[in-house]
């Protein structure tokens, strides 16, 4: 599905578009010419329907090259083990997202809790994969003609980025499990999930005039993306909350 002129979404799951599996994530392709980049992997319980998706819209799977991970739960990063055994594409992600696919480390990125509230088959196993590109504050990264942005903004887990993408103009910001459409957040009873972390990333995506707006799961905004994200920081101004999307 064409987004804008060099992005698509090609896996959805059961809390968006239902693209592919159910347990997905949104799962964005990005089309730098002569390679290609996910933003994003998927559960890793049927890359095949995701490669549908990628075929359908004109992509070549061959030019994979790069998966770029927001952070390392399951529904996100699960199927980096799968791409990497299937294309070879070289991973992307923070220092803490990264440690914890390097290592298939299931209790740092909460995945037996999962389990138990149901987000989950009982029999998932989390693969663990190569990281051979660690990101921070700031650093840039090329895929093809095109370059992106990282930005930390931890708070849903340790270790979130997002992704900015100048495109034609515009701004297009990936914003993983930070920020949701109709300005709306994801706040779990987990570990990593640190409120005070969380208030700031969003506050520092309310300063990007980002111009589209594509979160982790639900809708998209293809105009005028930041009016979903300034208005969860002007709530959070308010002393309220944001809605959360579960």
């Amino acid at each position: 599905m064409r987004l804008t002129r060099h992005v698509y979404l090609a896996g959805s799951g059961l809390h968006g578009f239902s693209l592919s599996n159910d347990y997905d994530c949104h799962v964005y392709v990005i089309d730098g010419g002569s390679e290609l980049a996910l933003i994003d992997a998927g559960a890793g319980l049927d890359i095949d329907a995701i490669l549908a998706n990628i075929r359908f819209d004109g992509l070549d799977p061959a030019r994979l090259r790069y998966l770029l991970l927001t952070h390392a739960h399951a529904d996100h990063a699960g199927g980096a083990r799968g791409w990497y055994d299937r294309f070879g594409v070289e991973v992307a992600a923070s220092p803490e997202a990264g440690r914890y696919l390097r290592d298939g480390d299931e209790e740092r990125i909460s995945l037996a809790v999962a389990k138990q509230g149901g987000f989950y088959p009982a029999s998932y196993v989390f693969r663990a994969c190569p990281v051979p590109h660690i990101l921070k504050e700031n650093d840039m990264f090329s895929v093809g003609e095109l370059r992106l942005r990282a930005i930390e903004t931890p708070g849903h887990c340790s270790g979130m980025l997002s992704f900015l993408l100048e495109e034609d103009g515009r701004s297009v910001l990936f914003s993983g499990d930070t920020v949701f459409h109709d300005g709306k957040w994801l706040v779990s009873n987990l570990w990593d999930c640190d409120i005070r972390q969380y208030v700031r990333s969003i506050e520092k995506l309310a300063a990007i005039p980002a111009d589209v707006l594509l979160p982790g799961h639900l809708s998209v905004a293809l105009k005028d993306g930041a009016r979903h994200v300034r208005k969860a920081w002007d709530t959070l101004q308010r002393l309220s909350v944001p809605p959360s999307i579960v």
